[in-house]
């Protein structure tokens, strides 16, 4: 394990090649966010042959909703949620050339498998640091979904983003332990 990795955004595959599971990352750049709700419908859309309001390849898409923003402060609290719950939708995100999804906690072996095969990045924030996270936001902008709330595809620009890297392209695991 390394110490702190500054990146920025675009996560081109070269820059997602030479990471490897547990890298601690400082992420600064544009990413979007998306929960349950988003990815049903993004992956609805495609399966159905229709135009998505959001571009995927070479994103980032975190799994987090926002909570208002405090006055003076580009957005409220920002944590990862549950990345499980975005499992179902998450090989066919692959599929249409995502950087790397942000979340928490380990993923089933279906995702880790699509993640690795299609070149995907899987990187974790701390539960519970929702705060810290949205401290790093410098703007916040909804560009898919409003109707949806907090739970809208909004667009982030962050600064040094603390995350670590869970699953890297060549098949290292940080969770690798919780499966023996």
């Amino acid at each position: 394990m390394r110490g702190e990795i500054r990146l920025a955004t675009p996560l081109t595959r070269e820059k997602r090649e030479g990471l490897s599971a547990g890298d601690r990352l400082l992420l600064s750049g544009r990413l979007i966010t998306a929960r349950d709700r988003a990815h049903r419908l993004l992956v609805e859309a495609l399966d159905d042959g229709r135009e998505i309001p959001v571009k995927l390849r070479e994103e980032i898409i975190y799994y987090a909703g926002p909570s208002p923003a405090p006055p003076g402060r580009p957005a409220g609290s920002v944590g990862p949620t549950t990345a499980a719950r975005m499992d179902p939708f998450t090989p066919r995100l692959a599929e249409e050339g995502i950087a790397a999804c942000v979340g928490k906690g380990p993923r089933s072996t279906e995702v880790r498998e699509a993640l690795r095969e299609k070149g995907v990045l899987y990187l974790v924030g701390v539960g519970g640091a929702g705060a810290l996270m949205g401290s790093r936001v410098r703007s916040m902008r909804v560009v898919a979904f409003p109707e949806l709330g907090t739970e809208a595809v909004y667009e982030l620009e962050v600064e040094d983003l603390p995350l670590v890297v869970a699953y890297d392209l060549r098949g290292g695991d940080v969770f690798a332990h919780l499966y023996e």
